[in-house]
């Protein structure tokens, strides 16, 4: 039968490993029972597939770097992947991408610090060995300033106010005055 993880209407499942092929949520259900579940709960289930191709089967090794290496070395490397023996879940390599050839020498030379910070991390010896490569990091999602919309002038005011006039609806007529109050700032800005 499959293997893995899928999402059925939202609720990940897991097929048993026993080979019977049923899904094994039996689990799952009793905790749906109890009440809402938080989605760090579950979304382990769904990213372990995802990021152990790339060998980061550990996700929380890249959700929580700056925690464990620092704040300004986070922001100038990034790990790429942590990759074990076949078999085993310790003595890994850890491959990691530094921004610069200067950042590389420091993370080459603070090297079993950042061993041992690591597997503290983990709580095990996780990482055997640190690979350094020296590559651009994937480049931070821009944030878009939101400008708030001008006021209005008084007469606005008053044009808007008569075509609303006919909208008896309160919630539908404070939803139409809002929509038309960013409308008429914006297109009198341009």
């Amino acid at each position: 039968m499959f293997s893995g993880v899928f999402l059925l209407d939202g609720c990940p499942l897991s097929t048993s490993s026993s080979g019977s092929g049923k899904p094994a949520f039996a689990a799952a259900s009793r905790r749906l029972a109890r009440g809402p579940l938080a989605v760090g709960a579950v979304s382990d289930l769904v990213s372990r597939p995802i990021l152990g191709k790339n060998g980061l089967a550990e996700g929380s090794l890249i959700a929580n770097w700056a925690a464990i290496v620092g704040e300004s070395v986070a922001k100038q490397t990034m790990p790429e992947r942590l990759r074990f023996s076949k078999g085993t879940r310790a003595n890994g390599e850890l491959l990691i991408r530094a921004a610069s050839g200067p950042v590389a020498l420091k993370l080459d030379h603070d090297r079993l610090f950042m061993l041992d910070t690591i597997n503290r991390y983990f709580g095990y010896q996780a990482v055997a060995r640190i690979k350094i490569i020296q590559a651009p990091l994937p480049l931070a999602p821009r944030v878009s300033r939101v400008v708030p919309p001008r006021k209005l002038s008084h007469q606005e005011e008053e044009e808007l106010d008569d075509l609303l006039d006919d909208v008896t609806d309160p919630e539908l007529r404070a939803t139409l005055e809002r929509l038309g109050r960013h409308v008429v700032a914006r297109s009198s800005d341009t």
